[in-house]
């Protein structure tokens, strides 16, 4: 399992070690573990005053130390936060404390562009398998999720851009057409925080364009939000990227995610489940 500290432990983000001990040992009473925890940069003390780059280290220690204790392996952080100078400073934690820093790319962060190439320099510069990508495959969607699709009609979305969403997700000019709505105050309030996902969440990459990544990369999440796939709009990436995979020898971590719990009601074991299976023979196909 992933875990999200800030969510689950009240001490955060200076973790107590009781606190993270009844979380491990009652897992384990299950037969579950943590794998990978999902850490917390707070960038600011207030709003107006940044934390220094010591701040920002001491921030960060308590998770490391927790995640050890919990038993994962990895923690994870967004892509380019903590920047070249907290990396070097975090680099020999990691060792001391048997950790992988995972940085995690998704969604719209192509791998060119301008916003994320920097940061996968770093990384790179470092040359230390402690410290190295995470890549979600958000980035990669040939067409958007038809049960999102009906949720944003559903909350006013106009049928002439949701008919260009569903037909011509990877065009340009549709891009321009989210932009211009938002920017006109278009976007029907309540379902303003699900419209953005159409700038942040979802992709337009193809698994081709992760070539360059593959030798900084540790982890893949493969992530869903419906399994509705018209069309292979779920499993036509995930072959892609098995046969990207398989070219280049990886060997790191694959692992179902699920994201349209935002506005599905299915139950999370059976969805998870489900895409496992269609994962696994997608996978292979490729």
């Amino acid at each position: 399992m992933e875990l999200e500290p800030g969510l689950v432990w009240r001490s955060f983000p200076d973790p107590e070690h009781a606190e993270v001990d009844a979380l491990r040992d009652a897992l384990a009473g299950e037969g579950g573990r943590i794998s990978i925890v999902g850490a917390s940069l707070d960038d600011f003390m207030s709003p107006t005053r940044r934390r220094t780059l010591q701040e920002r280290l001491d921030f960060l220690v308590p998770q490391l130390v927790a995640a050890r204790r919990v038993g994962a392996g990895g923690v994870r952080l967004p892509l380019g936060q903590a920047g070249p100078q907290l990396l070097a400073l975090v680099q020999p934690l990691l060792h001391d404390l048997d950790l992988v820093l995972y940085e995690e790319v998704q969604g719209q962060q192509a791998p060119d562009s301008p916003a994320v190439a920097p940061a996968l320099e770093a990384i790179a510069a470092l040359g230390d398998r402690r410290i190295r990508v995470l890549v979600d495959i958000s980035m990669l969607m040939p067409a958007l999720p038809v049960s999102y699709l009906e949720e944003l009609g559903k909350g006013g979305v106009g049928p002439d851009l949701l008919k260009r969403l569903a037909e011509e997700w990877r065009d340009p000019a549709t891009a321009g057409a989210i932009h211009a709505l938002l920017r006109a105050g278009g976007v029907p309030p309540r379902i303003h925080t699900l419209f953005m996902n159409l700038l942040i969440r979802f992709g337009r990459s193809e698994a081709g364009d992760l070539q360059g990544i593959l030798p900084l990369a540790g982890a893949f999440h493969l992530k869903f939000w419906d399994l509705d796939d018209d069309g292979g709009r779920v499993s036509q990436p995930l072959r892609d990227l098995g046969g990207l995979l398989s070219r280049n020898g990886f060997t790191g971590t694959l692992t179902s995610e699920w994201g349209g719990h935002e506005w599905l009601g299915d139950d999370p074991t059976d969805m998870t489940r489900r895409h496992l299976a269609l994962a696994e023979n997608a996978l292979a196909g490729g």
